[in-house]
Order: C-alpha cells, then sequence, then structure tokens
C-alpha cells in the first residue's frame, strides 16, 4: 500500500481542469506531471495546480519515475494512444468517457492494460453523483421495486472546444459525447449483471450544420436482455445551461435526479465570472452551480479511484465498463443508419 499517489495529468484543458480540481480533498494525491498541447497554457496550468513539471508529449508524463498513476483527460483521439503509453511504462492508467471512438477502440485500450497487467479505471463521474449513488441504494433496498424503465435526458447548447465538432476526430456527435453518461448510468442503476442486447437510435443535424457533419440531437433506446428499457435524449441545440435529468420509474415508485438543477438563483447585470457548464449568458437571471465538482460526482470519482490505486483493489468502474458503453454506443450508431434494433457485440466479439 502507497502512502501517497503521483499524479501525472494528460490534458489541461476543460476537463483536465475538472479532474485536477476533484483530487482537492484527496491528501494522498501529489501533482507530479501534467502535458497540454499548448506551451503557454500547460505552464499556467501546472502554476496554478501544483504540478511540479509540464511536459510537451504524453509520453514524457508517463515515463516519470514519480508519476505512478496517469489520468487521461485527452480529446476522445488521443485515448487509446495515451493508455498504451501508460501501460507500456508500467503505470496505473485511469480514462475519462467515452474510452474509446468506438468499439474496437475500447478494445484496444482494455488490452493494452490487461496485457500490461496495469491498474485501470474508467471514468465516468455520473455514477459518482451523491443522488446517483442514493438512487442506487434505494433501488437495492427494495424503495421503487423493480426499476423498470430508465429515462436520461442531457443536453447543452454545444462543445466548448473545436475538437468535438469534427465527426471523424471525435468519433462522433452528440450521442457519443452525452448518451455515454446515461447508458453507464442506467447500468449501474439496473445492475451490470443483466446485460444490454439491443439498441435503436434516431439522430440528425438540426441546427448546427454549418458546425458539424455528426448528430447534434438524437435519441436511443437500449433493452436489456430481460426486456426492461432505458432511453438518452440528447442534444447540442438546448439553451439555458447544462440540462443532466435522470429517472427511474420501479414497480413500487420512481426516482428522479436533476444533477444541473441548484436552487441559487442570480439577477446579474454586470458579468461575474463562471457561472456553470455552458451558462450561454453571463447577465439576467442566472443559476449559479455553488460546488460544480462536488454536483457532478467529480470529487467523488477522484477519491474513490485514488484509493482503490492506492490500496491496490478494482474501482466501482473499470475499461471492462468502458468497452461495454462503447459496444452499445456502436450498435446504436449502426441503428442510426439502418432504421432498426440493431444488436450489442459481446466483448469477445471484439478481440478482448
Amino acid at each position: 500500500m502507497r502512502d501517497s499517489v503521483g499524479i501525472g495529468m494528460l490534458g489541461t484543458g476543460f476537463i483536465g481542469d475538472f479532474h485536477t480540481r476533484g483530487l482537492r480533498h484527496v491528501p494522498v494525491a501529489r501533482p507530479v506531471a501534467c502535458f497540454g498541447r499548448d506551451a503557454e497554457r500547460r505552464e499556467a496550468f501546472a502554476r496554478t495546480h501544483g504540478y511540479a513539471r509540464a511536459f510537451d508529449s504524453i509520453d514524457a508524463v508517463c515515463a516519470d519515475p514519480e508519476v505512478d498513476l496517469v489520468v487521461v483527460s485527452l480529446p476522445n483521439q488521443l485515448h487509446v494512444e495515451a493508455v498504451q503509453a501508460a501501460a507500456r511504462h508500467g503505470k496505473g492508467v485511469m480514462c475519462t468517457k467515452p474510452l474509446g471512438r468506438s468499439g474496437a477502440e475500447a478494445a484496444a485500450a482494455l488490452a493494452a492494460v490487461t496485457e500490461a497487467g496495469v491498474w485501470h479505471g474508467y471514468m465516468e463521474n455520473v455514477v459518482f453523483g451523491v443522488e446517483m449513488v442514493r438512487m442506487r441504494e434505494i433501488i437495492v433496498a427494495g424503495g421503487v421495486g423493480l426499476p423498470v424503465t430508465f429515462r436520461a435526458r442531457e443536453a447543452h447548447s454545444g462543445p466548448h472546444a473545436p475538437h468535438f465538432w469534427d465527426r471523424e476526430t471525435a468519433g462522433g456527435g452528440a450521442l457519443l459525447d452525452m448518451a455515454s453518461h446515461g447508458i453507464e448510468a442506467a447500468r449501474y442503476l439496473f445492475g451490470k449483471d443483466v446485460a444490454v442486447r439491443e439498441a435503436f437510435a434516431w439522430g440528425d443535424t438540426l441546427v448546427h450544420r454549418d458546425r458539424t457533419t455528426a448528430e447534434d440531437n438524437a435519441v436511443m433506446i437500449m433493452r436489456f436482455e430481460d426486456g426492461r428499457a432505458a432511453t438518452m435524449d440528447v442534444s447540442w441545440s438546448s439553451k439555458g445551461g447544462l440540462e443532466g435529468r435522470f429517472e427511474v420509474a420501479g414497480s413500487g415508485g420512481r426516482l428522479i435526479s436533476d444533477m444541473s438543477s441548484t436552487v441559487l438563483r442570480a439577477f446579474i447585470e454586470q458579468p461575474a465570472g463562471y457561472m456553470g457548464e455552458k451558462a450561454d449568458a453571463e447577465t439576467g437571471w442566472l443559476f449559479p452551480v455553488p460546488d460544480e465538482t462536488y454536483a457532478h460526482g467529480h470529487d467523488a470519482m477522484m477519491g474513490h479511484m485514488v484509493e482503490a490505486f492506492r490500496t491496490g483493489v478494482e474501482p466501482r468502474e473499470t475499461f471492462h465498463d468502458g468497452l461495454a458503453v462503447n459496444l452499445i454506443l456502436d450498435a446504436a450508431y449502426r441503428s442510426l443508419t439502418s432504421g432498426r434494433w440493431e444488436t450489442v457485440a459481446r466483448p469477445d466479439e471484439v478481440g478482448t
């Protein structure tokens, strides 16, 4: 068991900042090195968050002898490369969602850590949110009977970074970007022992045709092997801030969580800084999120992951979960083209 964990942060952008702030209440986490493509930005990131060294390559962070655990907070197209680099250097690695742009990429990431025998964690923050965890506890206790259906509404006005808008680079649009959260939330709440067998989806580019050829709005349904279903409704064209609503209807009750809601309201005449993710406005009536890192589950996720690594135990979310999500998304994307239900591939069908 380690006394402390040296952190190597890959990515100094929006999500890298969230993940680093998620370490603020983890005293055993020791910021060691970070990587970012932009020199000025990565140096500023290192100064702000206390990283001892800022490198200009992924491999340099992974090779740093003081780095124990590599955190992949990079754009989708770099996930597999980063995981492979960490595994090659024998480092534990955790990767943000989605694990890959496809099931094949997720399988490659899983193969890399499996063959190297290194610890791995899948960073899906939604299932670590305090409300989501409580929902699971109530379900396990039988409070709502048998969970029958699940519904997620996740939306905002569009991604903050250019790489998201490029369909080939990102691997998809709103479906890949946002439904990945709802898919894993449904698996977590219904129980991962029940496999997802089929997916059906619709998606189109309705608003942002000048920026992307990817779907900016989509709806998908995934069906578990016992017939129960989960629906994900996602959008990149919803104004007024981030939406994140999750509902479970059971045979004896229902549960509703809205991770983006806040009782705090403010009427602002002069801009006063960051109010919340995708707020879309700086003045007028706004709904500031008091502690977004906590509200979105990043604090709990990072604390759980670092402690699991430190003590050498398997975390709640691993690359196996990331692969499961990608395989469900693959089926949904096939359905976008075929217009019919598509079978979800099994992990052993993609070479794992």
